[in-house]
């Protein structure tokens, strides 16, 4: 079988930030990399989960609600994989991106879609604190974070 691309980039030399992975017709792979690979330190379930919850929520209630396709975690557990339509530029995906990871890193109350099980599969796996310090350290990446930074090579 063919090696699939993400399996092509080098996470050796991989650093955090964000990073356009493929694109797809009209749809863009954007690689959200929060903790650099292969150091041990890796987002816990608990917290990733509850974070992947707020991301799609607020991304999902967004002036560019119709161009997210997909929100969710990596395997890894370094990062979130961000689908979008091409439609929205990469200085806004950046901005609403910088935008959620700062909501995200604020939000208190109940986390949106883990009120039952009816809502969510694994509703007993959150955790709200841990939530909001992945989304701090991920957003004072993003804070410097331009267009410029976001191929791999860069």
């Amino acid at each position: 079988m063919e090696k699939i691309t993400s399996f092509c980039v080098d996470h050796d030399v991989l650093n955090q930030g964000l990073y356009i992975s493929r694109i797809d017709g009209d749809i863009v792979t954007y690689d959200l990399r929060m903790v650099k690979p292969n150091q041990s330190l890796y987002l816990e379930n608990d917290g990733l989960h509850t974070l992947e919850h707020l991301l799609a929520t607020y991304l999902r209630n967004t002036k560019q609600k119709d161009q997210i396709v997909y929100v969710g975690p990596m395997g890894c557990r370094t990062g979130f994989y961000v689908l979008m339509r091409d439609t929205i530029s990469y200085e806004e995906v950046l901005q609403v991106l910088k935008d959620a990871f700062l909501f995200a890193s604020q939000y208190q109350g109940e986390i949106p879609g883990a009120q039952s099980s009816k809502e969510c599969g694994n509703v007993e796996d959150h955790n709200l604190m841990k939530a909001n310090r992945y989304a701090k350290d991920y957003y004072e990446i993003l804070v410097d974070w331009c267009v410029e930074k976001m191929n791999y090579e860069a």
